[in-house]
């Protein structure tokens, strides 16, 4: 399984008031979220009027698939606000090779279901 998570930090030039931030961080999740099927949500800054910092968080079986959806996404969300993307960041991270060979540690309740 392949999990993508991007961070993506927004100025929100010209807003001057918490509803009105919020007002364009729920259009940008909501229409990602639909657009895309990936979780997002905001992650911080979430008492500052001219800043927003969002996460989505893909999940593939394809390194190059997951990297690509980040990408679109980051694009999406320059294209669908007035927000200033100032800082994006994004990991690919590979999970459940350990449990082929054997090596993952599990709790007795979850390893019945490799039995």
């Amino acid at each position: 399984m392949i999990v993508g998570v991007c961070r993506i930090a927004l100025i929100l030039p010209g807003n001057d008031s918490l509803k009105g931030k919020r007002a364009v961080v729920r259009r940008i999740v909501d229409r990602t979220r639909s657009r895309f099927n990936v979780a997002a949500a905001e992650i911080e800054d979430m008492d500052v009027k001219r800043r927003a910092v969002i996460g989505f968080v893909v999940v593939s079986n394809d390194s190059r698939h997951a990297n690509s959806m980040l990408d679109n996404i980051a694009s999406f969300v320059l294209d669908i606000s007035d927000a200033v993307i100032v800082d994006q960041q994004m990991k690919i991270v590979r999970i459940g090779d350990e449990m082929r060979n054997g090596s993952a540690s599990w709790s007795v309740n979850q390893k019945k279901f490799y039995e």
